[in-house]
């Protein structure tokens, strides 16, 4: 099968010249190209100059990580797209473990490796880690990563197993799927766009897997860092509105009505640390997913809604009053 690694980049010109060299001298097996959101700095300027090797396809203005994708993905002929954040540091064969998922087993239509902190390599990295899940009302968390809680690799995530969603910053999708599925939805703009996408993979039948027998190094916040109420505003608004579009009426609208209330006790938290900001960035968010309730309720899909998507109740409630950090002593449905 063929396989495009794909780079999507927007300002980036010095993680290009950081990253990129390793993505070329140890993916010999795919072709690369670069996605570029309408950057201002010389990003272009360097991969005509410097990386001839390297398709280039520019976009006209910044549509973000799920527009921007979707436009480029358009000039991109491939078995297999991976998509790959221009701040991850590849390693040797890195490809290998997970192409072998797709030539193996033809149900997995989406994958990712394990993903290592560039700063801190001993720990698993914020986004991805070890393989994505949700819990029963919607809130994201990785084998590896429960909130700001990182675990140690030792070992414990060397397996290939069945996951809920694969990280944007390095993932590996069939391009018929990603065709089929109309790709990510653009009106996320960036953060969760992967986990929706996921979400209605599985929902029509699909399968998402994780190898730790492939990793990669992810420096992350390299667009917006989680002191930016920017990304408490998508990541609170977008969380919504993939429950809104993935989960049987009734069923979301009880979900919508919970997490009202525990997105109102978050405000309150950043309110309590003295951070107003992200207090109103979620309030932002509430408004943001109400203006825009009918839109993405249109959007539903006919299709065999998945119930158990959770592995927890509550992580929220595991980790900030029992204390859990481990994935492995969750207390699983």
């Amino acid at each position: 099968m063929r396989l495009a690694i794909v780079i999507l980049n927007w300002n980036g010109v010095e993680l290009l010249k950081e990253y990129l060299p390793k993505v070329l001298e140890y993916s010999s097996n795919a072709s690369i190209y670069v996605i570029d959101n309408a950057s201002t700095d010389t990003s272009v300027k360097l991969l005509s100059n410097n990386f001839p090797e390297v398709s280039i396809i520019q976009n006209k203005e910044n549509l973000g990580f799920a527009g921007g994708y979707n436009e480029g993905l358009k000039h991109v002929d491939s078995d297999i797209f991976c998509l790959l954040n221009s701040d991850v540091e590849v390693s040797e064969d890195w490809t290998q473990a997970v192409m072998e998922l797709f030539t193996t087993n033809k149900k997995v239509a989406i994958a990712q490796p394990k993903i290592l902190d560039l700063k801190n390599r001993e720990y698993f990295e914020y986004a991805g880690a070890a393989g994505g899940f949700i819990d029963k009302l919607g809130y994201p968390f990785c084998r590896g990563r429960i909130f700001q809680s990182l675990e140690k690799d030792t070992g414990q995530y060397d397996d290939i197993t069945e996951v809920f969603w694969a990280t944007g910053a390095c993932m590996f999708i069939r391009k018929n799927v990603f065709e089929a599925l109309n790709g990510f939805d653009a009106s996320y703009f960036a953060h969760q766009e992967e986990i929706d996408l996921c979400w209605r993979a599985k929902n029509i039948g699909h399968k998402i897997y994780y190898t730790g027998k492939s990793h990669v190094y992810h420096l992350g916040g390299s667009t917006l860092k989680n002191s930016n109420p920017n990304k408490t505003f998508l990541n609170f608004r977008n969380s919504l509105y993939s429950i809104t579009k993935n989960l049987p009426t009734k069923n979301a609208f009880k979900l919508i009505f919970i997490r009202l209330l525990l997105d109102g006790v978050a405000a309150l938290h950043f309110a309590f640390q003295l951070k107003p900001r992200h207090s109103f960035a979620i309030l932002r968010a509430h408004f943001s997913f109400y203006r825009n309730f009918s839109r993405v309720f249109k959007q539903r899909e006919k299709a065999n809604f998945v119930l158990n998507y959770h592995v927890t109740k509550s992580i929220v409630w595991s980790h900030f009053v029992h204390q859990v950090k481990n994935f492995n002593i969750l207390v699983k449905d």
